[in-house]
């Protein structure tokens, strides 16, 4: 199991690699280009290829990308769509060039429109995505917290997506707080047994290809998306601990996307925390 972190690239993506071996992280997500913007701007290719080499030099697990915050495939405004459709293929492609894993992106909202309304589309547009970045890289969808009009929190509409969509390179990612917000207990052995279980009936755990390892600043059931640094939160040290030694993600690497305790994102000592509940557990890497 790599237990890893998101990572900044300011400064350009191969400095990545260095900030993640600092704080210890044997993974790592980032970013490609800013998280709010549409701007891109693909890695030139001698920075393309310093991040591959640092990558291998450090021996990392896999990388994965974060879309930008503002991908929105079920939105009703066409022009949001595009941009939507445009900045996933931009990542995907780039993934393949850094070689990366691949993308993990929101369902988001419906607007108001329903899911049935919006399903039709999302499924095109996620085509178009991978039929026009046709490398290895994978699509992932991430569990939402339920908060609004968000498509996802449900593993059975998770699961009903994923399978409308239909493609060998569509994955899911799950974020243990938005999970826990969604009302699924991942704290308690029972509890992520349950869960777990569920996820299979409706997604399948051989599509789960990785996982937001985060605490909750909120209750479970909450529908709130407010993620906490490990051990401070709702979810807790004890539930971290169940779920980094929980048999059937062995192989799943996890992400931290905490805020760090001097709120500057995933650090050395949140990455320190796992690893150590982590060796309480008796898992190894």
């Amino acid at each position: 199991m790599d237990l890893g972190a998101h990572v900044s690239t300011a400064g350009g993506v191969d400095k990545a690699v260095a900030r993640a071996v600092d704080m210890g992280a044997e993974a790592m997500q980032i970013f490609v280009s800013s998280p709010r913007a549409w701007a891109f701007k693909a890695p030139p290719d001698q920075v393309a290829t310093s991040f591959k080499d640092a990558a291998k030099k450090a021996k990392l697990g896999p990388t994965v990308f974060h879309a930008v915050y503002l991908v929105a495939i079920g939105a009703p405004d066409e022009a949001l769509l595009l941009k939507s459709v445009e900045s996933l293929i931009n990542y995907v492609k780039t993934a393949d060039v850094l070689g990366a894993e691949g993308v993990i992106f929101h369902p988001a909202s419906h607007r108001g429109a329903g899911y049935d309304a919006v399903e039709a589309q999302m499924v095109g547009a996620v085509h178009t995505v991978l039929k026009s970045a046709p490398g290895k890289a994978w699509l992932a969808l991430e569990n939402s917290a339920g908060m609004g009009d968000h498509i996802g929190s449900k593993f059975e509409q998770l699961g009903r997506l994923v399978k409308a969509i239909n493609h060998p390179r569509i994955r899911v990612c799950i974020d243990t707080q938005h999970a826990w917000a969604a009302n699924y207990d991942v704290a308690t052995r029972e509890g992520l047994d349950a869960t777990l279980e569920e996820l299979d009936k409706h997604v399948g755990l051989k599509l789960l290809t990785a996982i937001h390892l985060n605490d909750s600043k909120n209750d479970r059931g909450s529908a709130v998306d407010r993620h906490e640094n490990i051990g401070q939160g709702k979810i807790g040290a004890a539930g971290i601990k169940t779920i980094v030694s929980h048999p059937s993600l062995a192989k799943i690497p996890m992400y931290l996307e905490v805020p760090g305790f001097e709120d500057q994102g995933p650090d050395k000592k949140n990455v320190d925390i796992i690893k150590q509940l982590r060796k309480e557990a008796g898992v190894s890497r």
